[in-house]
């Protein structure tokens, strides 16, 4: 059990991490400006998403450290579902797969809790 939450612990760390540092901060997927645009607004779309990517890089980081595990889990998922809600409602036609995207933030959740409150040893009773 300890490698299968260890495995996941990174793979959560690496989407933060790709998902900030190279889709949001070096801009390689431009969509991801434009729906800060179109929910933000035009003016600050480009300081906004640099915010939001560098965010995603702390985040990364933060869960590799193992900081306040649970309180970073929690603050994952409430920041996965306010996110996909925002972009369900108002921008889906610029989602990769549409409103289809909420499945996988759904899963994606999913791996979040369970990693976390199942999978982490921190649970388990070591004496049993």
């Amino acid at each position: 059990m300890k490698n299968i939450h260890l495995l996941f612990t990174y793979f959560i760390a690496l989407v933060w991490l790709i998902n900030g540092l190279f889709c949001k901060v070096l801009n390689l997927v431009p969509r991801h400006e434009q729906i800060v645009a179109r929910i933000l607004g035009n003016d600050y779309s480009r300081a906004f998403t640099l915010f939001i990517g560098l965010s995603e890089v702390v985040m990364a980081i933060w869960i590799i450290l193992g900081i306040q595990t649970k309180v970073n889990a929690i603050m994952q998922i409430i920041i996965i579902a306010a996110m996909n809600v925002l972009e369900f409602v108002l921008v889906p036609d610029l989602l990769l797969w549409g409103k289809f995207n909420s499945l996988f933030a759904f899963l994606f959740i999913l791996l979040i809790y369970f990693n976390e409150f199942r999978f982490s040893l921190k649970n388990t009773n070591r004496y049993a």
